[in-house]
């Protein structure tokens, strides 16, 4: 897995991270492992509800837009594209 953290937020949760778990090997791996624990518990407490058509509500949402849909999923593929190549290493 990877990501990018604001670099004000990742020192906090390295620092906190080797408070909690020591200056070792696998300090922040334990710390990561249980902030994305708690993250996904929280999140899956959260009641979600929708009602209705989801698809009208898509539809709705992309009311605005002048474009047709075959036009719009190759923008979104060039954009996933993009964001993907972000995290590759060179």
């Amino acid at each position: 897995m990877r990501g990018q953290l604001d670099k004000k937020l990742e020192r906090k949760f390295r620092e906190l991270a080797m408070r909690r778990f020591g200056y070792g090997k696998g300090a922040l791996s334990k710390a990561l492992e249980e902030a994305v624990g708690r993250w996904i518990l929280a999140v899956e407490s959260e009641q979600f509800s929708f009602e209705g058509d989801p698809v009208e509500a898509i539809d709705g949402l992309l009311s605005d837009l002048d474009v047709d849909a075959v036009k719009l999923q190759h923008e979104a593929g060039k954009i996933w594209a993009l964001r993907s190549l972000k995290n590759v290493s060179r």
